[in-house]
C-alpha cells in the first residue's frame, strides 16, 4: 500500500534511495565538524576542571557562590516573568473581549494599537519601559525591584498582551455560533455569556499556544541585560563569566538553566491539559431518553 502524506508526495525507490544517501552524507558532516569541534576545544584546554569545577565541582571554593548567584538570577527572571505573564494575561483577555464586544467603528483604535505594539520589536518597548519613562516623568524606582524590573514588566506586557489578546480572540471566534446564541437564549447577558460561556472554552482551546506565548516571555526577560542592570539569569551569567573567564561554559550552563525551566513549564501546561481532559470526559451526558451519565461509565 502507498504511503501517503499531506505535506508532499510519497517517494518512489529512486527519491528514498537519494534521500538516505543525502542523510548519510549529512550525519558523516554533522559528525566530522563536531569531532573538529571537540578537538579544538581539547586544544583551548576547555574541557578542564580549572574551567568547569566551579560550576559542577561542589567541592571548588567557589561552587558555593557561583551557584547563589545562578540562584539570584533564576529567581528574578521567573519573578519578571511571572509579573508580565499575568499583567499580559489580563490586560490581553480585556483587549479581547472589547473587540470581539463594539461595533466595526469601536473597534479601530484597539485595532491600531494592536498592530502597533505587534510590530515593534520587544527590545524598543523594554528600552522604553527602562530609559524613556524616567524621562517623561514615570520614575519606577521607589517600586520593589525598581525601575529595571517594572521598566522590563512593562515593555513584555505591553508586546505580549496583544499577543494574548489576539490568541484569545481566535480561541472565542473557533467556537461554534450556537454555543453563544444558547446561552442568550437562557437569558444570560452578552457579558455573562462571554465570561461564563466562551471565555472558559477558548482558554481551553487555545491553552498550548497560551503556554508556548509563556515560554517566549520567559525567554525575553534576558533582552533587559543590554539595556539595564536587572539581575536576571543572563546578566548573572554574565557576571560569572567575568570573574571565572569560563564564557563557554558558564554559558552552556546557563542555557540549561533555560531549558530546564522552560521544559518544565511545558510539562506544566501537558499536566493541566490531562486534567481539563479528564474533567471533560466526567462532565455528563444526556442520553436519547433523557437521563444522565457520566461519559464513558457504565449502565
Amino acid at each position: 500500500m502507498s504511503q501517503e502524506t499531506v505535506l508532499y508526495d510519497a517517494q518512489g525507490p529512486k527519491a528514498r534511495r537519494r534521500t538516505r544517501i543525502g542523510t548519510a552524507i549529512a550525519v558523516v558532516a554533522l559528525l566530522g565538524l563536531g569531532y573538529l569541534v571537540v578537538q579544538r576545544l581539547i586544544e583551548r584546554d576547555q574541557f578542564s576542571m580549572e574551567k568547569w569545577g566551579p560550576l559542577i565541582d561542589p567541592s571548588n571554593e567557589a561552587f558555593d557562590s557561583v551557584w547563589r548567584v545562578f540562584g539570584e538570577g533564576i529567581v528574578n527572571t521567573i519573578r519578571a516573568a511571572a509579573i508580565a505573564m499575568v499583567l499580559s494575561i489580563g490586560l490581553g483577555t480585556l483587549i479581547a473581549v472589547a473587540r470581539l464586544s463594539l461595533g466595526r467603528t469601536g473597534r479601530i483604535p484597539l485595532i491600531g494599537l494592536i498592530e502597533l505594539l505587534r510590530g515593534l520589536p520587544v527590545v524598543v518597548l523594554i528600552y522604553f519601559g527602562v530609559r524613556v519613562l524616567p524621562d517623561v516623568g514615570v520614575d519606577l524606582r521607589d517600586l520593589p525591584g525598581g525601575q529595571a524590573l517594572w521598566g522590563l514588566v512593562i515593555g513584555l506586557t505591553a508586546y505580549n498582551m496583544v499577543i494574548f489578546a489576539e490568541v484569545v480572540r481566535a480561541g472565542v471566534e473557533s467556537l461554534p455560533r450556537g454555543q453563544r446564541e444558547a446561552a442568550l437564549a437562557t437569558g444570560l447577558t452578552n457579558g455573562q455569556t462571554m465570561r461564563i460561556v466562551l471565555l472558559p472554552q477558548a482558554f481551553r482551546v487555545m491553552l498550548p499556544a497560551i503556554i508556548s506565548q509563556l515560554v517566549v516571555v520567559l525567554k525575553d526577560t534576558s533582552l533587559v541585560t543590554f539595556i539595564a542592570n536587572y539581575d536576571e539569569l543572563l546578566s548573572q551569567g554574565e557576571s560569572i563569566r567575568r570573574n571565572l573567564d569560563n564564557p563557554i561554559q558558564t554559558f552552556i550552563v546557563v542555557a540549561l538553566l533555560y531549558i530546564a525551566i522552560n521544559y518544565s513549564l511545558g510539562r506544566l501546561a501537558q499536566y493541566i491539559q490531562r486534567r481539563q481532559a479528564r474533567a471533560s470526559r466526567a462532565v455528563v451526558a444526556t442520553t436519547d431518553t433523557g437521563a444522565t451519565v457520566p461519559v464513558g461509565g457504565g449502565a
